[in-house]
């Protein structure tokens, strides 16, 4: 039986467009935070990377807690879009916090100011806004194909807004004065176009009925549970631990590549290279995004898809470290746009795998956790890249990286090579691992089949 349609093109490209407000905070702050704060701002990177890891000690309350909160929001702009909507103003005020930290102050309050900032900006107003978007894909459509459709549009703005930034983000500092005003300025920004186009996604689309979305034997239940059955539900479904799971490697492997700017700047002596690579990273991932939904299509699902993607992208990673010891740049370059090839599905389809695993804690829970079941995005951002960010900060450190120095020692150089080139690897290899457990649509089947539950009462 053919699905159900529920969306325009137009409502489909709007909502994607929601990752470019996304992507402004993730992107900048995650490429470009910790070089800000040792090279400009003069911190310590072992004591940023400490700060970053106990904001995450926050992070594990408030993602299931926002999570928790949309499942129970009933409002005229539906159950998401007011979380998605008012929290972005405080991604934008924090952003711009973590980027202006004051000269003036001793260096104890300047770590103050930028765990502060940093928190709040992770635990509270990014964790409301990206769980609520993420949790859109369940809430404005029921069909399983406009939701791969979805997560497409939303990686394909998100991965194009972030080659933007890590391409034009060094210039632009070193055109604004390359100072600390600088920094505060290309925040400030980024921050304002994040908004802007935050609340035109946020508008883009509109949530279906809540009596329709819950059209099946469970649909007259009264949903009246507390934060702590939430977690329950959510810990006894093993797809979303998974998914968990391979969200923050995901993340940790976003974050090394991340770091790539320190192994541009003194191992490969042009800090220029970044904004190249990071073309080699996102063009595949564009490309691959367009063909995904034709490609679950043909493959019946997305689990072989995505396991065949990731057997690519660890052969590229692999060929990558081979290169980096070679010295070789145009070979780098080819390998990590064929590891990124094989990365895009995954990213295109990975929201419609949380909506059917949705689904499965509905099949054998009987509860619809939609906003509860989206906590995995935010909490695989926060924490892969949090902790990710964190990593690098703390080897940088025992290697001996001092970012005011003109020259660094060798075992700094060691490690950015280590970070860069060793660790994506490892990272992805994990993932593999992962993804060849998470049929979750195949487990979906089994179960309708032996309840005779057709997937229109769905």
């Amino acid at each position: 039986m053919k699905e159900k349609t529920y969306l325009k093109w137009y409502n489909k490209i709007g909502y994607g467009s929601g990752d470019v407000a996304g992507n402004v905070v993730y992107a900048f702050l995650s490429s470009f935070v910790m070089i800000y704060l040792t090279d400009t701002i003069g911190l310590a990177s072992g004591i940023v990377g400490t700060l970053i890891a106990i904001s995450k000690l926050f992070d594990g309350f408030t993602d299931i807690f926002f999570g928790s909160m949309i499942d129970k929001t009933h409002s005229r702009l539906g159950k998401a879009r007011p979380w998605m909507l008012y929290g972005y103003i405080g991604c934008a005020v924090t952003l711009i916090a973590c980027f202006a930290v004051p000269e003036s102050l001793g260096k104890t309050a300047q770590y103050a100011w930028f765990f502060i900032a940093y928190t709040l900006l992770n635990s509270v107003f990014y964790t409301a806004n990206n769980i609520a978007y993420s949790a859109l894909t369940s809430l404005v459509t029921k069909n399983s194909k406009e939701r791969v459709q979805m997560g497409s549009y939303r990686f394909i703005f998100a991965f194009s807004t972030s080659l933007l930034i890590q391409t034009v983000t060094v210039g632009f500092v070193d055109y604004c004065g390359g100072d600390t005003a600088a920094w505060r300025l290309v925040a400030i920004i980024y921050a304002i176009i994040g908004l802007v186009v935050n609340t035109i996604s946020c508008l883009s689309v509109k949530e279906l009925p809540e009596e329709e979305i819950d059209q099946t034997s469970f649909a007259n239940e009264e949903e009246k549970y507390g934060l702590a059955q939430a977690f329950k539900l959510l810990v006894k479904n093993k797809y979303y631990l998974m998914i968990c799971g391979a969200y923050i490697l995901q993340q940790l492997y976003s974050a090394m590549i991340g770091a790539g700017l320190f192994y541009m700047t003194w191992v490969l002596k042009n800090k220029n290279l970044f904004g190249q690579f990071a073309w080699a990273v996102n063009i595949p991932l564009i490309i691959a995004l367009i063909f995904t939904p034709a490609l679950v299509g043909k493959w019946n699902g997305m689990y072989k898809l995505n396991l065949r993607g990731y057997i690519l992208a660890v052969i590229g990673r692999g060929l990558v470290v081979v290169a980096g010891y070679m010295g070789n740049i145009p070979m780098m370059m080819a390998f990590t746009a064929l590891a990124a090839l094989g990365q895009g599905p995954w990213q295109g389809d990975m929201n419609a795998v949380i909506a059917s695993c949705s689904e499965y804690t509905y099949l054998t829970q009987g509860k619809r956790v939609d906003g509860t079941m989206y906590s995995c995005t935010s909490l695989g951002v926060k924490i892969g890249g949090g902790i990710g960010t964190a990593l690098v900060g703390w080897l940088l450190e025992l290697s001996g990286y001092v970012g005011t120095n003109p020259v660094q020692p060798q075992s700094a150089l060691s490690m950015m090579q280590f970070i860069y080139l060793w660790l994506p690897f490892i990272f992805d290899a994990l993932i593999l691992l992962v993804l060849s457990r998470l049929n979750v649509e195949g487990a979906n089947e089994k179960i309708k089949k032996e309840r005779g539950i057709t997937t229109s009462a769905l």
